[in-house]
């Protein structure tokens, strides 16, 4: 447990959501390809179901819900409308820039999705320089969120316990992740994917403090060592 007095030694970040406005994106093209074939639904049903998973995971529902398989060339078909889209829209959240530069620990990016598109978002954003090389993706683990591998293999690869570890999350799978892993976490509330009602569902997943701009950051770590019981 980090104790009151301790001071956290590793910021972990998810990325999209958090660091990049890209849900409210990748929600609409999701969503405008799965009502091409046959699979209708909308971007906030997009948002409401999916997000925070890997893809791998969302395709794998997808096709539960759907009850048969999706076609062939599915999701290399999204990943290229996903890249198209982020490269005429993506923009940063307001104030990540400013809060990294003035961050003075240790961080790195855990996130669902590939590191190509970790890579390629933060590049996107201008904010690739605040973490590489610490990027960590799902395809580095044998679970992904909601399970802790990714938090926990982010946390030994920077040389950090985890119980010193802060997490800054805006997913309910992701917040899962971050308690199942041991580690105290932050929910942030304050994309443009967030509707009425998030900050409630991240308070009953686990979170004990939930902000929506990312200059409160700084001083919510100081108070870190409360958000875990």
């Amino acid at each position: 447990m980090l104790a009151r007095h301790d001071s956290p030694a590793l910021v972990i970040f998810d990325c999209d959501g958090v660091l990049v406005d890209s849900e409210p994106i990748a929600s609409r093209v999701l969503a405008e390809a799965l009502t091409e074939i046959g699979f209708p639904l909308s971007a906030q049903d997009a948002v409401d179901r999916y997000t925070g998973i890997s893809l791998r995971s969302l395709l794998a529902r997808v096709e539960n819900e759907w009850g048969q398989a999706l076609p062939a060339g599915f999701a290399e078909g999204l990943d290229e409308r996903d890249r198209a889209a982020f490269r005429a829209e993506l923009r940063p959240l307001p104030g990540v820039a400013e809060m990294l530069r003035a961050l003075p620990l240790p961080r790195c990016v855990a996130s669902s999705g590939s590191l190509a598109k970790i890579r390629c978002n933060l590049e996107l954003t201008g904010l690739l320089q605040y973490f590489e090389p610490h990027l960590f993706s799902a395809e580095m683990v044998a679970h992904g969120k909601p399970a802790p591998d990714l938090f926990l293999h982010a946390a030994a690869s920077m040389g950090s316990l985890p119980q010193r570890c802060v997490v800054v999350e805006d997913s309910i799978a992701g917040v899962q992740a971050a308690r199942a892993a041991g580690m105290a976490v932050l929910g942030f509330c304050g994309g443009g994917h967030a509707q009425p009602g998030l900050a409630e569902a991240l308070h009953a997943a686990g979170v004990r403090r939930v902000f929506s701009r990312m200059a409160e950051l700084p001083g919510l770590l100081d108070e870190s060592g409360d958000q875990r019981r």
